[in-house]
């Protein structure tokens, strides 16, 4: 991927204040060309000023949210309560704080007993909710994804088995690196999206990233198998993180 694809801002808030504007962007693409906007939403410390940013003024009232379908990229095998679910880092910082339709928000189940029954419903969940045919991937409009230190990204970590996955479009995984389980969708969902849109901040991950960005796809760090076959892939990171890329630095 050509570093043009990459915007590399100042700070957090910045990193934030930009994801905003191409929040907005691809809602009004969207808006225009199918009348509804479906976006797939990311956990982490790194969307939380973006969500922060989209439920605040002018932002807020610069998306149609009657419009909008949520979705989730990943999600913990926890309550929806919970302290580390991604569905209640959104809820509290963003959905609770804009006029969006109840049934417009679909959320991954990471509370069931039996994590494969989950995925597989959420797998129903996309189908209907994008009309589906057997075999046939959603198209999102736009997938919000963060990449971790080790490069992985939603809930796809280096070597994962569901790497290696070409046909249902959610599954459950055991994370070693954090001894549990997560959901989440899958690469061909991933890269069948019409724009996806990384956002990474910190220094610890700034190794990873010039690997990623510079390097060939690998395993090794899944973000790097993230490349949408017919849509655009963009990167917004913040100067901690773009440490090894000197020639993008801002002045």
């Amino acid at each position: 991927m050509a570093l043009a694809d990459v915007l590399v801002v100042s700070s957090p808030a910045a990193l934030a204040e930009q994801a905003a504007e191409r929040f907005v962007e691809a809602q009004t693409k969207a808006l225009d060309e199918s009348g509804r906007f479906s976006v797939a939403l990311s956990g982490g410390a790194t969307p939380r000023g973006l969500y922060a940013r989209l439920a605040s003024e002018p932002f807020r009232s610069r998306v149609d949210w009657g419009r909008v379908r949520v979705f989730w990229g990943d999600e913990r095998c926890v309550p929806p309560d919970h302290p580390e679910s991604n569905y209640r880092l959104a809820q509290e910082l963003l959905l609770s704080r804009v006029p969006i339709p109840t049934e417009n928000i679909y959320r991954m189940r990471g509370e069931a007993a039996d994590q494969d029954l989950a995925a597989a419903e959420y797998a129903g969940e996309l189908q209907t909710a994008f009309g589906l045919k057997r075999g046939e991937r959603p198209g999102f409009d736009l997938i919000l994804l963060g990449m971790g230190a080790d490069g992985h990204a939603a809930s796809l970590f280096p070597h994962s088995p569901a790497l290696r996955e070409v046909t249902r479009l959610a599954v459950a995984v055991y994370v070693e690196a954090v001894k549990g389980y997560r959901l989440t969708l899958t690469l061909p969902v991933l890269n069948n999206a019409v724009r996806v849109l990384f956002l990474v901040s910190g220094s610890d991950k700034a190794g990873r990233l010039r690997s990623v960005l510079t390097g060939k796809p690998s395993p090794d760090a899944p973000a790097s198998l993230v490349r949408p076959e017919r849509g655009t892939l963009h990167w917004i990171v913040d100067r901690a993180a773009a440490t090894g890329l000197a020639d993008r630095l801002p002045e």
